[in-house]
C-alpha cells in the first residue's frame, strides 16, 4: 500500500506542478514575446561572435577560414604583453578611465541629491531637461563642438583665458590636456542621463521617515546622510561595480575624433591602437587576441570588485 500511495502522491503533485506552470504561461505569455526580440539580438550580436574569437589563437587567413588557419596558440598574446608599445597603451588606458571613473561617477549621484531636493517641480524638470539633451548629441557633434571651443584663435576658453591676461593654449595639441578634455566632455554628456537610475532610487525613500526627520529637526544634509545615501548605497555599489567591469572598455570613437599626432603620448589607448590593426592594417588575430586580453582583464576587475563588495557592504552582483 505504502508504494501506492507515495507514488500517487507523487503523480498527484506533478499534475498540480504543471497545471501550475500552464496558469502561469497563459497569464504571462505576451511578456515573453516582447523579450523575445532582446533575446534574439543578444544572441546574434553577443553569442554568435564569439565563434569567431578563435582567430585569437590562429593565424587567421581569410582565404583559409577559421578552421583552415594554423593554429598559434598564445602566440598573440605574447606578442602583445612583450611589445613596446603594452605598457604606454596600458597606462593611457587606466588613465583615462581611473579619471573618468573618480570625477565622473560622484557626479550624477550629487545631481539626483540635488534635483531630489528642489520644491519647485518645474525647475527640477527644466533641469532635467537641459542635463538629459547632452546625452542624445552623437559623439562626432561632441567632438566638433570640442574643437570649435578649444581653437587657439578663436575658442571660446582661450578667449576668456585672453581676456583675464594670458596667452591662448591649443588645448588639443597639448598631450597633458587630453585626458582632462575627454573627462570632462564626458560628464558634461553623461550626467543627466546618470542621474536617471538614482532619481528612481531615491524616489524609494519612505516620506514618513523623512517628516520625522524634518520634525526631529534634522537639517537638509543630515536627511541626505542618514536617510537618502543609505537608501540608494545599494545602487551606488552595484553600478560601481559595473563600471569597474569595464575599466579597459574606453570607447574608441571619441578618442580617435579628438587624437591629433601631437598628442598620441596620452591619446593613444587599447581601443585606437585595435581600430589601427584591425581595420586599417588588417591584423586580425592579433587584435582580436587583444580584445580578448581585455575581456579577461575585465572580467577579473569585475569578480574582485565584486568580491571585495560583497565582504564589505553585503551588496554584490552574485
Amino acid at each position: 500500500m505504502k508504494p501506492s500511495v507515495q507514488n500517487g502522491t507523487v503523480l498527484t503533485a506533478r499534475n498540480s506542478r504543471r497545471l501550475a506552470a500552464k496558469k502561469y504561461w497563459q497569464e504571462h505569455w505576451q511578456y515573453y514575446v516582447l523579450l523575445l526580440p532582446a533575446v534574439i539580438f543578444i544572441i546574434i550580436f553577443a553569442y554568435v561572435p564569439m565563434y569567431g574569437a578563435q582567430i585569437a589563437f590562429r593565424d587567421y587567413k581569410v582565404k583559409l577560414g577559421f578552421w583552415g588557419s594554423e593554429w598559434v596558440g598564445l602566440e598573440h598574446f605574447k606578442r602583445f604583453v612583450t611589445s613596446s608599445n603594452f605598457w604606454p597603451l596600458l597606462r593611457n588606458t587606466l588613465s583615462i578611465s581611473l579619471y573618468s571613473l573618480v570625477a565622473g561617477f560622484p557626479a550624477p549621484i550629487i545631481l539626483a541629491f540635488m534635483l531630489n531636493e528642489l520644491q519647485s517641480s518645474k525647475l527640477r524638470k527644466t533641469i532635467q531637461m537641459i542635463t538629459y539633451a547632452p546625452h542624445f548629441i552623437s559623439a562626432v557633434a561632441v567632438c566638433g563642438l570640442i574643437h570649435l571651443f578649444t581653437q587657439r584663435e578663436a575658442g571660446v576658453i582661450n578667449l576668456f583665458i585672453t581676456l583675464l591676461g594670458g596667452e591662448g593654449i591649443d588645448f588639443l595639441s597639448e598631450p597633458s590636456y587630453f585626458s582632462t578634455i575627454y573627462v570632462v566632455s564626458g560628464i558634461w554628456q553623461e550626467l543627466g542621463w546618470g542621474t536617471i537610475i538614482y532619481l528612481a532610487a531615491l524616489s524609494g525613500v519612505d516620506p514618513q521617515i523623512v517628516e520625522a526627520s524634518i520634525i526631529d529637526g534634522a537639517s537638509r544634509v543630515q536627511k541626505i546622510w542618514y536617510i537618502d545615501i543609505p537608501t540608494i548605497l545599494p545602487t551606488i555599489i552595484i553600478l560601481l561595480i559595473l563600471n569597474s567591469g569595464s575599466i579597459l572598455n574606453v570607447g574608441y570613437e571619441k578618442v580617435l575624433l579628438l587624437q591629433t599626432p601631437l598628442n598620441m603620448g596620452t591619446s593613444d589607448i587599447i581601443s585606437t591602437y585595435v581600430y589601427r590593426l584591425g581595420i586599417e592594417d588588417a591584423q586580425f588575430s592579433y587584435t582580436t587576441a587583444i580584445g580578448l586580453f581585455n575581456s579577461v582583464v575585465n572580467l577579473v576587475m569585475l569578480s574582485v570588485v565584486n568580491y571585495v563588495s560583497k565582504r564589505l557592504s553585503g551588496s554584490s552582483l552574485w
